[in-house]
């Protein structure tokens, strides 16, 4: 674990683009979570939200390089970053899926990433240029004892 001051250390993942290396995150996931004693229930949506934002920036960064995660530990709070090199996309610009339509037809039943994300997390924002794409998730402590 990286100390980035007294108060706040952080773990930094660099995780090649391959295959269920998703896996990996949500390991360092799991351990952060126990580390900060969160219920099982905010450690599963941390998991969950963060296979997302990891799966997007596989599928859709167009990068052949990594992604790197950082893990920011607070006393109220646990911020992560995902972050890509790879082409960067309009946040603004990803429909919310119509529900009735995906279960009702041949229509592909992907593309519930960023709400799901959204869902899980206590905030989230994105950052995007021709540079990259970073993802900053949080979930916050409150009532977590």
């Amino acid at each position: 674990m990286k100390e980035t001051s007294e108060k706040t250390p952080t773990v930094e993942l660099k995780l090649p683009i391959l295959e269920n290396m998703e896996l990996v995150a949500t390991q360092t996931a799991d351990v952060v979570s126990k580390h900060m004693k969160l219920s099982s229930e905010k450690s599963d949506e941390i998991k969950m939200a963060l296979i997302e934002a990891c799966i997007n920036a596989f599928e859709h960064s167009k990068s052949e390089e990594q992604i790197f995660i950082h893990f920011i530990i607070r006393e109220n709070n646990l911020t992560i970053k995902v972050i890509d090199k790879g082409a960067g996309f309009d946040s603004a610009g990803v429909a919310i899926p119509n529900i009735e339509s995906k279960l009702n037809s041949e229509e592909s039943k992907r593309g519930w990433g960023v709400m799901l994300i959204k869902e899980l997390m206590d905030s989230v924002s994105f950052e995007s240029d021709h540079t990259g794409t970073t993802v900053t998730m949080v979930k916050n402590l409150e009532n977590d004892e």
